[in-house]
């Protein structure tokens, strides 16, 4: 089920929807990439495709960003592209 996250993004408040696991995934990369969670956050709003809804196109980022590393275990995850 999807949980609502509020997160300040450029100076004001939004939020989010989305599910647990997606979450957790978003905050391990945040972590790998040793970044904070609201700069991951950031980073994939800043490169989302226009007319995107944020919690879509987080989930978006955990699907490339996994199958990213299992296609190359070694190597960091991923920055988003647009």
């Amino acid at each position: 089920m999807p949980r609502k996250q509020s997160i300040t993004l450029h100076g004001h408040r939004t939020s989010f929807s989305i599910e647990g696991p997606f979450l957790d995934e978003l905050r391990a990369i945040a972590a790998e990439r040793d970044l904070s969670f609201a700069a991951l956050v950031a980073e994939v709003d800043e490169n989302r495709p226009d007319g995107a809804n944020l919690s879509s196109a987080l989930r978006l980022y955990v699907l490339n960003a996994v199958k990213a590393r299992a296609a190359a275990p070694n190597q960091p995850f991923p920055t988003p592209v647009s």
